[in-house]
């Protein structure tokens, strides 16, 4: 994949919310590895990692199991265009309030911080006051449609 672009509520560069796991090996390669939750009570969920290339995909749906979260660390992961891994605290509430997200929750775990956007549905993790990676999802029903 090329286009490293993180869209929120619609995907990443070309790998859109939605598609189907078979679709999504065809255009990224085999993953490096694979958790199956299929013992889930709720729903089938799997977990496919590109650790080569700086992404994972997580995938729901028992019908159909789609594309539901994504999750890099890639430095050249672009938000808003801008690089976002390695950015401060400070600049990444500035590129989401520039962007008209002001609204975030801010959570600390031993010696990590996360900032949750709950409504654009984007998390950042920060550690040392840097971005480590982002995380971004849509809501997917049993069926694999995208509930938001």
């Amino acid at each position: 994949m090329d286009d490293l672009t993180i869209k929120p509520k619609e995907g990443f560069g070309n790998l859109a919310f939605g598609t189907e796991i078979e679709d999504v090996i065809k255009q990224t390669g085999e993953p490096e590895d694979v958790d199956n939750f299929e013992n889930d009570a709720e729903m089938n969920a799997v977990l496919l990692h590109y650790w080569d290339k700086g992404y994972s995909i997580f995938f729901q749906g028992d019908t159909k199991t789609v594309v539901a979260g994504i999750e890099t660390d890639h430095p050249d992961a672009v938000l808003y265009g801008k690089k976002v891994i390695g950015m401060t605290e400070e600049e990444v509430v500035d590129l989401m309030k520039q962007n008209g997200h002001s609204e975030y929750d801010r959570d600390t775990e031993e010696d990590e911080v996360r900032l949750s956007y709950e409504e654009e549905m984007v998390d950042f993790y920060l550690k040392d006051n840097r971005v480590v990676f982002v995380n971004w999802d849509v809501l997917v029903d049993e069926e694999g449609n995208i509930i938001m």
